[in-house]
C-alpha cells in the first residue's frame, strides 16, 4: 500500500504505526501532515515531529505521486480526474486540488495540481456488529449511515457487507464508484462494480446481477431516485451520506437511519419516521 509515494515519504512512514494511519495531506512546499488515530501530526524524516522539521513535498513530488497512483497512465484515469480524485491500486483515494479546466459546464481536466488528500482504507473486522444488532432484528432492511466526511462510514459499510454476506447468504452488489469501498473483505456472496456511477449500478447492475442488496457510498441528492426505484423493486439498499441530521435527508426512503457520534460509533438509530429505536 502507498507504493506510489515518493521514496523519502515512504521511508518516513516506516517510523509510524501504519494501523493508525488514516490520511496524508501533501501540499506543495508546505509541512506534510498525517492523520494518526484521528489526530493530525507533522511527519518528518524519522516519523512524527515538530512543524519546523516536517517534510515539505515539492510540486514535482506531488506530480510524481499522482502519476504513479495513476499506474503511469493519466489517460486511464481521465474520468476519475474530472471528478477530483484518483484511486490507488489498493483502494487509496487520492483527492486532488489544482486548476479545474471546464468545457461548457463539464470539467475537462485538472492541471497545476498543488495538493493531495490521500485516504487510506482500513478493514476493521467486527466494527459493524453494533449496527447489525441494532438494525437487523429479525432480518436486514434498507439502511443509511450518516456522518460528516472521515468518520468511518465506508469502513462500517464494508464490514456490514461482510457480516450480512456471512450470516444471511444474500446476494450483494457493491457499487464502488470511487474504487474505495471494495478495498477489503466483503464476503463470499458479494459482487463488485468498480467506477460505475450509481445510475448504472442501480439499473444495469441490478438487471444483470439480480442482487438482494445493493451497497453504495456517499449518496448525493440526485442519487435518491435510483435508490427509490431499487427499494420499490424489492432490492434492499445499504448506503452512506455526508449528513448530520435526519431532517436533512432529501428523501426518507430507508427503514433505518444510523447517525454516528464522531468516533465511528453509533450515536443513535432512527426508524423510517425519525423515531429513536436504539
Amino acid at each position: 500500500m502507498l507504493d506510489f509515494l515518493p521514496p523519502r515519504i515512504r521511508e518516513a512512514l516506516q517510523y509510524i504505526n501504519a494501523n493508525f494511519l488514516y490520511e496524508l495531506r501533501m501540499r506543495a512546499d508546505k509541512p506534510l501532515l498525517v492523520n494518526l488515530g484521528g489526530q493530525f501530526r507533522y511527519l518528518g524524516a524519522y516519523g512524527v515531529t515538530a512543524e519546523k522539521d516536517a517534510l515539505r513535498p515539492t510540486v514535482a513530488e506531488i506530480g510524481e505521486t499522482l502519476f504513479a497512483a495513476s499506474n503511469f497512465s493519466v489517460y486511464s484515469v481521465e474520468n476519475q480526474l474530472r471528478q477530483g480524485f484518483v484511486t490507488g491500486a489498493e483502494g487509496e483515494r487520492i483527492g486532488i486540488a489544482g486548476s479545474y479546466v471546464y468545457e461548457g459546464t463539464n470539467v475537462l481536466s485538472v492541471t497545476n495540481v498543488t495538493s493531495l488528500c490521500i485516504r487510506i482504507p482500513h478493514a476493521v473486522a467486527g466494527c459493524a456488529e453494533e449496527i447489525y444488532r441494532a438494525c437487523f432484528s429479525p432480518s436486514p432492511c434498507s439502511l443509511l449511515i450518516m456522518a460528516p466526511p472521515g468518520e468511518g462510514k465506508t469502513t462500517l459499510l464494508r464490514d456490514l457487507c461482510r457480516l450480512v454476506s456471512a450470516r444471511t447468504g444474500k446476494n450483494i452488489l457493491v457499487c464502488d464508484e470511487r474504487g474505495e469501498l471494495s478495498a477489503g473483505e466483503l464476503g463470499g456472496t458479494s459482487d463488485v462494480m468498480r467506477f460505475a456511477d450509481k445510475l448504472t449500478a442501480f439499473t444495469s447492475g441490478i438487471r444483470a446481477m439480480r442482487p438482494d442488496i445493493i451497497v453504495t457510498d456517499e449518496l448525493l441528492p440526485q442519487d435518491y431516485l435510483a435508490v427509490k426505484r431499487a427499494i420499490e423493486g424489492g432490492v434492499m439498499v445499504f448506503a452512506s451520506a455526508h449528513l448530520k441530521r435526519y431532517e436533512d435527508v432529501p428523501q426518507k426512503l430507508f427503514s433505518r437511519y444510523v447517525l454516528l457520534d464522531g468516533l465511528g460509533q453509533i450515536g443513535s438509530v432512527l426508524n423510517e419516521v425519525g423515531e429513536h429505536v436504539a
